[in-house]
């Protein structure tokens, strides 16, 4: 397949800076507990911490894909202050990457560190790809959450969609801030050395119902079947910050060209999360998790969507005892990930 000619972009200067967001994000247990139900995440040590002492936590487990939470309203701050020229009602995630070196527990108090990775001008759009590092107090790394999003430029916006934003989209900003306070330009050297993945988890045990021996390349996990509701969107909506009204409007989804109101995709991924959860029976088994995002779920008003998830063992590595599972899922017929990639860790 040709690869698609690609232009400078206006903001192509900008590849390689770093920023750090100013305040710290304090990991409260509430939150990590309503998360976990938004994204139907189901295990014990998310609600409770003697459950999350049995997988060596201090404070109650975050699910894989909390670091949203943080890296949504941090990278709204940079399309706020940094990219200000997009429209941001026709800004659309592409890809998301989740590297979880060390578990996320409830009490962490997390700093945040950004880079802009690269960013690629195809067909009259912008591909931005932005890395978060997430750091505990010490300044180690927590999560390393890398996200591609595409921006449409030279556009105007349509009268009727920004109508509807500013009657629908929920109010987010702080009256005693501006953006301008978020993000810290730094230099490339003050930024925090991100170490391999394998040095950040050395030692570290888990729990896992499956055996590493007991695995061959090609095994498939058994099937797993979720479902999403309306009320589970605006629930999502809410506790991860995302105020995209395609998932809640029916007016908002066709004027998106969509057949009815969809759930976001990092709630999809969220659900792929508990697949895998479930499956190993030790959430932070999980070291990475990988999305490219291919299609929407739809989610009708008087019926729940259902989603089914499948997975196989793409690779095995007996020297640190990991498996690269390759997931799949589907709704409605659909094929929900171009690509979807898990490393995890067994006993």
């Amino acid at each position: 397949m040709p690869e698609l000619a690609t232009e400078a972009s206006a903001y192509t200067d900008l590849v390689g800076r770093h920023y750090r967001v100013r305040d710290r994000y304090d990991v409260g247990r509430e939150k990590v507990r309503e998360f976990a139900r938004a994204v139907q995440n189901n295990h014990p040590a998310y609600r409770h911490e003697g459950d999350a002492a049995k997988l060596g936590c201090n404070g109650v487990l975050a699910p894989p894909t909390f670091a949203a939470v943080i890296g949504m309203a941090t990278t709204q701050a940079m399309l706020d202050t940094v990219f200000t020229g997009y429209d941001l009602s026709q800004v659309l995630q592409t890809d998301q990457l989740f590297e979880i070196h060390r578990p996320m527990v409830s009490g962490a108090q997390v700093h945040t560190e950004m880079k802009i990775e690269s960013i690629r001008r195809v067909r009259g759009n912008d591909f931005l790809t932005v890395r978060a590092t997430l750091l505990d107090g010490s300044g180690a790394v927590v999560v390393v959450g890398t996200v591609t999003i595409v921006a449409r430029v030279g556009e105007e916006i349509d009268p009727d969609i920004a109508r509807l934003v500013e009657g629908l989209v929920m109010h987010r900003r702080d009256t005693d801030t501006t953006d301008a306070d978020v993000l810290i330009p730094i230099a490339t050297q003050e930024a925090a050395a991100v170490p391999p993945l394998a040095q950040s988890r050395h030692g570290m045990a888990v729990h896992t119902i499956p055996s590493f021996d007991d695995l061959a390349v090609g095994d498939q996990l058994p099937v797993g079947k979720m479902q999403l509701t309306r009320g589970d969107l605006v629930n999502y909506a809410g506790v991860s910050g995302d105020p995209n009204p395609i998932h809640f409007s029916e007016r908002a989804a066709d004027l998106a060209g969509l057949p009815t109101v969809v759930a976001h995709g990092l709630l999809t991924m969220g659900l792929g999360a508990e697949y895998l959860s479930s499956w190993l029976g030790d959430p932070t088994a999980i070291e990475s998790y990988s999305v490219r995002f291919a299609k929407f779920v739809p989610v009708h008003a008087t019926s729940p969507a259902q989603i089914e998830f499948t997975a196989k063992v793409k690779s095995l590595d007996p020297e640190r005892r990991t498996a690269t599972l390759l997931l799949s899922g589907t709704s409605a017929g659909n094929k929900l990930f171009g690509r979807a990639l898990a490393q995890v860790q067994l006993t």
